[in-house]
């Protein structure tokens, strides 16, 4: 198959059309917390950064649906802006459900140039989504919250993963479709993207940390969660995870490469120093 070509454009968009889910946030199986576990649920301090980020991605991707004038990408492009703002709405409803302190905020009126817009957005998902496999699986390992209030938020994490690999195989055919096919190319220009996303994954860090500076989220409830914390784990349950997320998806699409690629380089040097620290046998 050709990137670019029609048969790409067909196989990442109905691939991405058929395998969506319809759900209802307000119908789902929500759990009733203990008096611990809703403690933890409503001490973690970014839930009103996470509904304000959905809401603005729903925003971002209808946007970009509306210009569109192919109708095979537009459908799909159109089917992705649902999913991000159900998304929000699953959030609304968790927060409305627990009890949990956040207000909705204006989102931000949308850039002229709706493109790029999407495209920044694509990539920063990208960035957010590998980082959030690993934590996903720490918190679920750790029995930071009951099992069935995973169960409801893997059907995310599944969508998160369409959506990354939907969006490479579109940027690959767009940057096909403009005279930019070669490899290389499409390499650099994704190296640029990736760069913002990461400028723009600090701001909010740091954001965050000026606003919270973590007095909200305990000791006590962050050991649920940090027990037996290291950077190492960390990669390797982002790395693990991405590959077995990736595997479910259809073998002849694209997939983000480079944070798994730099996180498994990160892992062999890590393993290697591991290796040259440990002492000599006695003989």
């Amino acid at each position: 198959m050709r990137i670019g070509s029609e048969a790409h454009r067909d196989l990442f968009c109905r691939d991405f059309v058929a395998s969506h889910r319809d759900f209802e946030p307000d119908r789902l199986p929500w759990p009733t917390l203990d008096e611990a576990a809703l403690a933890r649920l409503r001490a973690v301090p970014f839930w009103q950064e996470v509904l304000h980020t959905e809401r603005r991605a729903g925003a971002i991707v209808e946007a970009f649906a509306a210009t569109i004038d192919d109708p095979v990408v537009k459908e799909a492009v159109a089917l992705q802006g649902l999913e991000e703002a159900r998304h929000a709405e699953l959030l609304r409803v968790m927060i409305r459900r627990y009890g949990i302190a956040a207000t909705e905020q204006p989102v931000e009126t949308q850039s002229a140039d709706v493109e790029t817009a999407f495209v920044d957005f694509g990539y920063g998902e990208c960035v957010d989504s590998f980082l959030g496999f690993g934590v996903f699986k720490i918190a679920r390992e750790a029995g930071f919250l009951p099992e069935p209030m995973f169960a409801i938020f893997d059907r995310l994490m599944i969508e998160e993963t369409r959506h990354i690999v939907f969006f490479i195989n579109w940027m690959a055919w767009r940057e096909a479709r403009r005279g930019r096919a070669a490899a290389w190319r499409r390499a650099l220009t994704a190296l640029r993207f990736y760069g913002r996303a990461a400028r723009r994954l600090l701001g909010t860090v740091r954001a965050g940390q000026k606003a919270n500076d973590g007095r909200d989220f305990s000791a006590t409830q962050a050991s649920v969660f940090l027990d037996g914390f290291t950077f190492r784990r960390f990669l390797e349950n982002c790395h693990g995870e991405n590959r077995r997320r990736m595997a479910a998806l259809e073998a002849g699409l694209l997939q983000p490469r480079l944070l798994p690629s730099l996180a498994g380089i990160a892992l062999s040097a890590l393993r290697l120093w591991s290796l040259g620290r440990r002492e000599p046998r006695a003989t």
